[in-house]
């Protein structure tokens, strides 16, 4: 199938044309992002924490600290909520009420599982260091059995899940476009700096390749 089956959890409800259920349209998304925020409850007090993630195929993978409050939670099966949300523009309207941002968001609904498995962990390692920064894994030392005691891993399958995408100009009530106020679009984008060593990086290591970090360009199928 190219779409995710509808749920009435996920079915998008305020302003339904927006929503999409698409799976390149998700797998977009969520390859162009960088941070999600995980939605939890422990004995009735939500939490929402960021973190790093990455897609792999069906699946998103998430890890911190083997001690991290959020990652022992989740393990347990504790049902969860992954928001991811790319803002694209400001949507500036002649009146205020009508003032939007043009975003792309995917939201995941779960229960996200431990992962045991050595291999799988070590191969969860590879694709979030890799959707960071592409082929840094390659480059880098990998982590030695010491670091991988200290790290957990956790597996969300996209199973519900459902984006939801607002583009285009502002939508004025018809008698406001005759006020003497400026409407449309201002875009934002994200800018990477020219990058600053840390002082002790040998004269023989490679530069760093800056179109390495296009988020667009990897987000491309």
């Amino acid at each position: 199938m190219n779409t995710y089956v509808t749920t009435s959890r996920t079915r998008v409800r305020r302003l339904a044309k927006r929503g999409t259920y698409d799976k390149a349209v998700v797998h977009s998304i969520l390859d162009e992002g960088l941070l999600c925020h995980v939605g939890f409850a422990v004995e009735g007090q939500p939490y929402v924490i960021p973190t790093l993630y990455a897609r792999d195929d069906e699946r998103l993978y998430l890890h911190g600290s083997a001690v991290s409050r959020m990652l022992k939670t989740l393990a347990e099966g504790v049902d969860v909520c992954v928001t991811v949300t790319l803002v694209d523009a400001y949507v500036l309207a002649r009146s205020a009420f009508h003032h939007s941002m043009n975003y792309r968001s995917v939201v995941v609904l779960g229960r996200a599982q431990l992962v045991i498995d050595d291999a799988e962990r070590m191969r969860a390692l590879h694709v979030l260091t890799n959707h960071i920064v592409p082929n840094r894994w390659e480059e880098v030392r990998q982590p030695n059995e010491l670091e991988m005691r200290q790290t957990a891993v956790l597996t969300l399958p996209l199973e519900e899940v459902s984006a939801k995408i607002r583009v285009g100009e502002p939508k004025d009530d018809e008698e406001d476009y005759a006020l003497p106020v400026w409407g449309g679009i201002v875009p934002i984008s994200t800018h990477v700096g020219q990058p600053t060593g840390d002082g002790r990086v040998r004269p023989d290591a490679p530069t760093l390749d800056l179109a390495r970090f296009d988020r667009k360009a990897k987000a491309l199928p």
